[in-house]
């Protein structure tokens, strides 16, 4: 019925073994050998790619498919100080490669907690289900899609959402990519968050967005309190870890598999889970790979 979609480069490698850990567990046996993985990647060898398939096997999954692909040539690169352009083959997973009626795009820089699943039962063809940006919750109240407020009154305050995880029917991604890439083309200057602004313009265009729960892309604020305080400025929740949220999403430059991370609870939550995909991997008679983050 659906496939969880990655998008890996040879600097992800490493957090895509913890992803791919972590959806496994997730998921009940029957569920995950009833369920796809699909990445999409820019760089991996071919030796990556053979690692990430005996994983996904070794954890249950009953199909995996690795593919190169090229990001869109309009693609923009707004903000490139811990982003590559990798981020923009979210949309490049099609019907034919995905084979599954149902797309689950999952960032890589994620912890996943629990059933991703569930926000498919309320997704109508045509519609994107995505959840609001706790950084960025709205059009014209934050730094993402500078001008746009200005430029389109109607628009301000309405809800900015995150593109760390996304829920799509395979047959809408055309139409998902074709909007993606009008706004590239025709709105460039309001793009700041890459291809997430890009994202949010089409949404707010086409007004095919479902939103759904926080829960499901919750972001790890606590690295950011030890930095500063200008997070409780932002974000209105209380500021503790929430253990029913299915899913910690790491934005930011700081990434949990990066010493120099500040070991909040979730970070440490994270390393345990990516210790026991590294023991997978050297079960499987891999080479450690070696934790890496951007440079």
């Amino acid at each position: 019925m659906y496939a969880f979609g990655l998008c890996i480069d040879r600097h992800y490698l490493t957090p895509g073994l913890a992803m791919i850990t972590g959806l496994a567990d997730s998921l009940t046996p029957n569920a995950r050998r009833t369920a796809a993985l699909r990445v999409l990647t820019l760089d991996l060898a071919p030796d990556h790619a053979l690692l990430l398939s005996d994983l996904a096997k070794r954890a249950g999954f009953g199909s995996f498919d690795l593919a190169h692909r090229a990001p869109l040539r309009v693609s923009r690169m707004a903000d490139a100080s811990y982003i590559t352009v990798t981020t923009y083959l979210r949309f490049e997973f099609t019907a034919a490669f995905v084979r599954r009626p149902y797309l689950i795009y999952v960032d890589a820089d994620t912890l996943v907690r629990g059933d991703l699943t569930t926000p498919l039962n309320a997704l109508n063809p045509g519609e994107l289900s995505a959840v609001p940006d706790e950084f960025n919750p709205a059009v014209g109240e934050c730094p993402a899609l500078p001008g746009a407020a200005e430029r389109w009154p109607h628009l301000k305050g309405r809800p900015y959402y995150n593109a760390g995880l996304l829920w799509a029917h395979t047959t809408d991604l055309p139409a998902i990519r074709r909007g993606v890439v009008h706004a590239l083309i025709r709105q460039r200057r309001h793009i700041l968050h890459n291809d997430q602004d890009a994202l949010n313009l089409w949404l707010l265009r086409a007004g095919r967005v479902r939103p759904v729960d926080a829960g499901y892309n919750r972001f790890e604020v606590h690295r950011y309190l030890e930095r500063g305080n200008w997070v409780r400025r932002v974000v209105t929740r209380p500021l503790r870890p929430d253990p029913a949220a299915a899913l910690v999403h790491f934005v930011g430059p700081e990434k949990p598999w990066q010493t120099a991370c500040p070991p909040t609870d979730d970070v440490r939550e994270y390393r345990a889970l990516l210790r026991r995909a590294l023991r997978h991997t050297r079960a499987l008679g891999a080479a450690h790979p070696e934790p890496v983050g951007l440079r």
